[in-house]
């Protein structure tokens, strides 16, 4: 049976050198944290872009720098939460390096994914658009219910705070692309991001995707499945990013683990249950 209070138990045999590339944003001044607060972790490199205003500032008492090729050689792994551009920058000096990086950065293109794939046969690589147990669990319940339900009208509804900048989110992203996945659809002929004016009668096929945009709301994404006199709906709710913080430790407890390849939060849970 899958035990979820021990999905994420990571067995660590040393201390694991870690880099942050984004330390003073939101997410990577968490992750910096809770490194300088776990046994497990240290800290040896925080990076931020050229023209950053924390740049030569200290975060845990890691001075921040502008070139992740400065830091990464002291380092077993990479944590990369930037911006689609700033990471396949940083891939590139990951893969000439051989160092194993965790990419939390959402908002890429088929085109940048392609490269990421490209570079994962080079170096491991565990990317996901959302690091939480919930959310990860709540993946393999909408594959399920996906495959259970097909004959069923599917909306994808998130909502986030104002400052984000991509939409919809990588989380609601990767939620269709699951269920597309598990149908046997083409995503790209069946999404439908929000509706306007005469549209018509709705495709039983398709996704609709939508995306809320208020105050300082961390993450929440409702997956709703309508049929015949019945709906099902799955809801996960963050109420901290410190869930996503966590969730990228054990990401990188993991990839530094592994052999080449492209990993997702799923790999761990999937490694778990196996043994």
């Amino acid at each position: 049976m899958f035990d979820i209070a021990k999905a994420f138990i990571v067995n660590y045999s040393a201390m694991i050198k870690t880099v942050v590339c984004g330390a003073s944003g939101r997410m990577g001044s968490l992750i910096s944290q809770l490194i300088a607060r776990d046994k497990n972790f240290s800290l040896v490199g925080a990076v931020e872009r050229i023209n950053h205003p924390e740049i030569d500032k200290e975060i845990e008492g890691i001075r921040i720098v502008r070139e992740l090729a400065k830091v990464v050689e002291k380092s077993d792994v990479v944590i990369e939460f930037t911006a689609p551009a700033a990471t396949l920058a940083h891939l590139a000096i990951c893969e000439e390096k051989g160092v194993p990086m965790v990419i939390g950065t959402t908002g890429f293109s088929q085109e940048e994914m392609g490269k990421i794939e490209d570079i994962s046969k080079k170096i491991p690589i565990l990317l996901s658009p959302n690091m939480s147990l919930g959310v990860n669990l709540l993946f393999k319940l909408i594959k399920e219910a996906a495959v259970i339900l097909k004959d069923y009208e599917v909306e994808i509804i998130e909502t986030h705070h104002d400052r984000k900048k991509d939409a919809p989110s990588g989380t609601a992203k990767r939620i269709a692309e699951i269920i597309a996945e598990s149908r046997n659809s083409d995503l790209e002929k069946i999404a439908k991001y929000g509706r306007k004016g005469l549209v018509g009668k709705r495709n039983p096929e398709e996704i609709g995707i939508h995306s809320l945009r208020l105050g300082n709301v961390i993450g929440e994404h409702r997956v709703i499945f309508g049929g015949i006199a019945e709906r099902l709906e799955l809801f996960h709710k963050a109420e901290s990013r410190e869930t996503f913080a966590r969730g990228a430790l054990k990401a990188a407890a993991f990839i530094v683990k592994q052999h080449p390849g492209l990993y997702g939060m799923e790999s761990i849970l999937c490694n778990t249950v196996k043994h």
